[in-house]
């Protein structure tokens, strides 16, 4: 126990140091501690409000409201679970700088080092608020009795143990077994789609099947095996605990307890696994030719689209970008069949999320950056050749996926062509615009990435700037933007439909001028910062050793 009491000393002594280092780690701790305050007190008074709702013997058009909160409970609980392990997989990722191979030197027993690092999980404001919102859910069964009350309490925390043990195991695994950049890039693009998929599985079901032609009986079925899983057992115990099964509770705790045991006893093995593939050859592939280089133009900026461009490829933490309008269009297609127009937004929404990465580029060339200060490369050079690749490609990509979506509606519906027509270009300007942004706040508003070599990794503090820094570019773009939300406003006011076309080269013009703009005040912004950009990616490599 002392030596866990260490490893949650030292992380958040580190948290503390970083913090003084950034002032924008400094404005994401706050705004993460202001979020968890919101969850908590939301938590609570919504717990409170449906406690006072929900009685053992009351009913909903003649259903047991019992039977109902338990089904919502136990599938709720289980989505909330499993959205958490992929959010904390794709986003957060494993905290590289209290990984196990940083202890290798201070000879720690592999028990009590793993321990420590699992307690140190649950230590951290994510975990604070989670076991927080766990307890107070309690409130929901107030009404049911004491043992109900008491029941409920115990699995808080185990609920919130079973979900940091999984997640660990996973991320472990994922960084452990998959020691090949491709396998590792397979799996970090799909664990993104496994999540924009779950998250959007409610939308699905109900455009597809309509609300009305939902059963509760098959959520109850649901729920009845979920509630035997790791997943949904903690949900199911305050329910046993009512009803008297006793047995049936113990069985679950059982489950919990042995999948402690198993997540704990497979992350030793991993952990010792790792040490001993340490340091491996990696397989060298060998290209033929210079690639994009022979191509691009024969300029510096010339040179920096190629790098760009061939790094793009290879990057599976940038590769998303590319997935990024064909999961929104695969989306948005499912989710329109009571609004045949929702397809229309796919081509909107990509052209604001598709620049997330390219809007902290800088962070993901990592040292590249040092090459370019010290063969004095121009900040509006590498503007250039950067926004040379995302403005074609993405333009080229926009119009296609604005295309398939005016194709998908004029299969379903085909009334508003003109105005699926417009959402398509006006997505073209919409992207160009926010390249522009990108190349601005790239240099200014820099966040700590994981490493290339492991994907699933986390740098220390990389969490709280991640959750707050990407918005940035998103509601910079929506302003920059206003000229032609404004011109679609008042057409659409003045004259309907009939003249909405004028907005499309406003548009373009007005993504166009962005782009601009952007490309020159960021080249001058690069100069200017040159020295502090290299310091900041020096400490950002750093935090990935």
């Amino acid at each position: 126990m002392r030596i866990a009491m260490l490893v949650i000393r030292l992380r958040w002594s580190l948290t503390w140091a970083y913090l003084r280092k950034s002032s924008w780690q400094t404005i994401g701790f706050i705004v993460g501690i202001v979020v968890a305050l919101a969850c908590i007190v939301g938590v609570g008074r919504g717990a409170w409000e449906i406690g006072s709702l929900v009685s053992e013997h009351s009913d909903v058009n003649g259903v047991s409201s019992l039977l109902i909160m338990n089904t919502v409970m136990v599938v709720g609980g289980t989505f909330a679970f499993l959205m958490t392990i992929i959010l904390q997989l794709m986003l957060f990722g494993q905290g590289s700088t209290l990984s196990a191979d940083r202890f290798e030197i201070f000879g720690i027993r592999d028990r009590d080092l793993q321990f420590g690092l699992t307690l140190s999980g649950l230590c951290g404001v994510p975990g604070i608020t989670s076991l927080a919102v766990a307890f107070l859910i309690s409130l929901i069964y107030r009404s049911f009795g004491l043992p109900t009350v008491v029941v409920s309490l115990i699995a808080a925390p185990c609920a919130v143990i079973t979900i940091v043990s999984l997640s660990r195991l996973i991320m472990s695994a994922a960084s452990t077994l998959l020691q090949s950049k491709r396998s590792q890039s397979m799996l970090y693009i799909a664990i993104i789609l496994i999540f924009i998929l779950v998250a959007n599985t409610p939308n699905i079901v109900i455009n597809s099947f309509g609300i009305q032609k939902l059963q509760l009986g098959w959520f109850t079925g649901f729920s009845n095996v979920l509630g035997w899983t790791p997943f949904g057992a903690a949900f199911q115990l305050p329910f046993d605990a009512l009803t008297g099964n006793w047995l049936m509770a113990l069985v679950r705790v059982l489950i919990l307890f042995l999948t402690w045991c198993l997540c704990f006893m497979a992350s030793m093995w991993l952990m010792r696994r790792e040490r001993m593939v340490a340091g491996a050859a990696e397989k060298v592939v060998l290209s033929k030719g210079i690639g994009s280089f022979s191509w691009m133009p024969d300029s510096v900026s010339g040179a920096v689209s190629a790098r760009y461009l061939t790094y793009l490829l290879r990057d599976p933490r940038q590769a998303m970008v590319l997935l990024m309008p064909v999961i929104f269009l695969g989306l948005f297609s499912l989710q329109s069949g009571t609004l045949s127009e929702m397809v229309f937004a796919a081509p909107l929404m990509s052209a604001m999320f598709m620049m997330m990465p390219e809007s902290n580029g800088l962070a993901y060339d990592g040292m590249g950056m040092t090459m370019h200060v010290q063969m004095g490369v121009r900040g509006i050079d590498d503007r250039i050749g950067r926004a040379r690749v995302l403005a074609v490609l993405g333009a080229i990509y926009m119009l296609l996926i604005g295309a398939v979506s005016l194709v998908v509606y004029n299969l379903r519906d085909g009334q508003y062509m003109m105005i699926g027509t417009v959402c398509a270009l006006c997505a073209v300007g919409m992207y160009l615009a926010s390249v522009g942004v990108a190349e601005v706040c790239s240099c200014m508003f820099m966040y700590p990435v994981a490493s290339l070599k492991k994907p699933f990794s986390s740098p220390q503090g990389r969490a709280l700037s991640q959750g707050f820094l990407p918005f940035i570019p998103m509601l910079a773009t929506g302003l920059v933007m206003t000229p032609t939300a404004v011109t679609i406003i008042v057409l659409a006011v003045l004259s309907g439909m009939g003249f909405l076309w004028i907005a499309i080269p406003v548009a373009l013009v007005n993504g166009l001028l962005v782009l601009w703009l952007g490309v020159v005040l960021g080249g001058r912004i690069m100069d200017a910062r040159q020295l502090k950009i290299v310091a900041t990616l020096n400490h950002f490599a750093q935090l990935q050793r």
